[in-house]
């Protein structure tokens, strides 16, 4: 996507804000109408993103402005100079720019592991757990599911936390009973309610929470003794989370490295899965 072109400016204007699914969609149109989109009154961009009037309204307020009136003059304002480099150079679609705008984030993560610090240190608290609580939430069950996986191939004793209710904190109890010292986290946004009372609950108990956040200063930074941001892409109606699945994987690798008996137990499933014909050669 060219830096200076409409759907360039647009998309930037719309980074770093947290927006509804109505009010992406709202964002998508416009990236897709760039050119017209100074120029469409209210009523009309809610028609052509199949939205309400008052979410349009509501969609300026929440990147900034008194209104869409407000808006729609910022947009007027830097149009001339979008429209004289719009064909300076190359364009990309939507779909393009949610994976450059991935691409972005992966470089980010790249250049914090720069120190490896941070991350070893992640290794060793959650190599020393035992058990090893895997916390993750909603849209964070995911990450937590993935690494719980991989992990339990090298650790001797994984219990993956990802069903939120009146039992989160028992299971907490339960990991904190049988010897568990560090607590794993991953938080994605919109953060639940549930994942940040529980990070408070179990520093309450006595964990080490390491947690795997898209920023410093989300909802849990303040219960986390170890967290490590990587960026989220908001390009598209759904977060997209490569550089949290990545360094999930990299601490995993920062956690085997702790744990002298990994390759071996790596090792020993490779031949428990060829002797059962696991996977298809």
């Amino acid at each position: 996507m060219s830096g200076s072109s409409p759907a360039a400016r647009l998309q930037r204007l719309f980074e770093g804000h947290r927006l509804t699914p109505t009010q992406r969609r709202i964002a998508h149109c416009m990236v897709r109408r760039a050119a017209d989109a100074p120029f469409l009154s209210s009523v009309e961009l809610a028609e052509l993103a199949g939205v309400s009037q008052p979410s349009v309204t509501r969609f300026a307020v929440a990147l900034g402005f008194d209104g869409y009136p407000a808006l729609r003059r910022h947009l007027r304002e830097v149009a001339p100079a979008d429209a004289e480099q719009e064909d300076a150079g190359e364009t990309y679609n939507e779909y393009q720019q949610a994976v450059r705008a991935e691409i972005e984030n992966l470089q980010h993560l790249s250049d914090l592991l720069a120190d490896p610090g941070p991350v070893e240190r992640a290794g060793r608290l959650l190599a020393g757990s035992r058990p090893l609580p895997v916390l993750g939430l909603r849209v964070a069950s995911s990450q937590a599911r993935g690494f719980g996986y991989f992990a339990a191939k090298v650790h001797p004793d994984v219990r993956v936390l990802d069903e939120g209710g009146s039992m989160l904190l028992d299971r907490i109890d339960s990991a904190r009973r049988a010897g568990a010292t560090a607590l794993m986290c991953f938080a994605l946004p919109r953060h639940p309610k549930e994942c940040v009372e529980a990070l408070a609950y179990a520093g309450e108990q006595g964990f080490t929470v390491v947690t795997v956040a898209d920023s410093a200063f989300a909802p849990v930074a303040k219960h986390s003794d170890l967290l490590l941001p990587a960026a989220i892409g908001s390009g598209l109606s759904f977060d997209t989370v490569c550089a949290p699945m990545l360094l999930g994987r990299v601490l995993l690798e920062a956690m085997c490295d702790e744990l002298p008996d990994a390759q071996a137990r790596l090792e020993e499933f490779d031949v428990r899965a060829v002797a059962r014909g696991l996977f298809v050669e």
